[in-house]
Parts: structure tokens; C-alpha cells; sequence
């Protein structure tokens, strides 16, 4: 999973991110560009249009929903979505909140960026357990001019084997 959260989990509200963090943006292009993304229909559909290299896979429970893109899948179930691209060696899972609640048992990574505010919000990154996850890298960001706040860019992985292998 890959995903910037604030510390009280805050991922957005009324389907926009709840800050503007450049860098972040460039990691998330860097880390997810080449391999598929599994997001929900709000998050696909809070993109402008379709993220240059990089297949989608939405989950919708609406079974009339389409996109008329190639780089774009819908499915009506993680499951679908999962088998869908089975063969891949890595796939991230991209959001938004209830999409990620439905991933956390099966993930293997979490690439976390988190910004160091609490606000409020109508979606929300579960709570990450260490009974579940362990930090594996921690890098500190300040704000300056271009971040409004300051933000960590963290790496977990999951400490027992559980999902699938690199599903991030």
C-alpha cells in the first residue's frame, strides 16, 4: 500500500487530499510508475485523467461503471482485481480509505508518507499494528515554502507472511 496519511490517519475529504506535498507527489510517481495500481472508483476518479504509465484496476461496486481508457480496468471485487494481475511482480494499492482497509490484511509493504498534522477528514488509513508491520526506513522532511507541514517518508513491512508477494 502506498499512501500519505496524516497522524490521526487522515487521507482526505469530500474526495481531495488535505495537502499539497510536492515531493511526495514525485515518490509516488518514482515508487508507482511500471506497475499496476488497485484504487477505488472516488480515488480514480479524483485523478485529472489516467496516470501516464501505469495500469489502473477501480473497484466499483456499480456494475454499469466503465472507463473508456486502455491503461483503465474496472472490477467489482479486490478479489477480481487481485487475480487480474497475479502475474505482476509488484502492485500497489493506492486507495482510497475503504480500499485500503480491505488490503491491509494481505500487504506485504507499506510505503506511508506521514505528515505530521492531525486534521479532519472522511477518509482514513487504518491504524498500522507492529504486531502486524515493522519500520524499516524513516526519513525525516521538514516543511519549507513548497510543504506546508512537515512529513516522514516511512517504510513498513509486514513481519509474518501473509498476502501476496510485493503487494505494496
Amino acid at each position: 500500500m502506498i499512501a500519505a496519511a496524516a497522524e490521526n490517519n487522515a487521507l482526505g475529504k469530500d474526495n481531495e487530499l488535505l495537502w499539497h506535498l510536492p515531493l511526495d507527489f514525485k515518490r509516488f510517481k518514482t515508487l508507482t510508475t511500471g506497475h499496476p495500481m488497485i484504487m477505488g472508483r472516488k480515488t480514480f476518479e479524483s485523478f485529472p485523467k489516467p496516470l501516464p504509465n501505469r495500469k489502473h484496476l477501480v473497484i466499483t461496486r456499480n456494475k454499469a461503471y466503465q472507463i473508456d481508457h486502455p491503461d483503465c480496468e474496472v472490477y467489482h471485487s479486490m478479489q477480481a482485481a487481485l487475480e487480474a494481475c497475479a502475474h505482476e511482480p509488484l502492485v500497489y494499492i493506492i486507495g482510497g480509505g475503504e480500499i485500503y482497509h480491505m488490503a491491509y490484511e494481505i500487504a506485504t509493504h507499506i510505503e506511508l508518507t506521514r505528515v505530521h498534522t492531525s486534521l479532519a477528514a472522511d477518509a482514513f488509513f487504518p491504524d498500522l499494528s507492529t504486531a502486524d508491520f515493522q519500520l524499516i526506513e524513516s526519513v525525516p522532511m521538514p516543511a519549507d515554502e513548497r510543504h506546508a507541514f512537515a512529513y516522514t517518508f516511512e517504510t513498513y513491512e509486514r513481519k509474518k507472511e501473509a498476502g501476496l508477494k510485493n503487494l505494496k
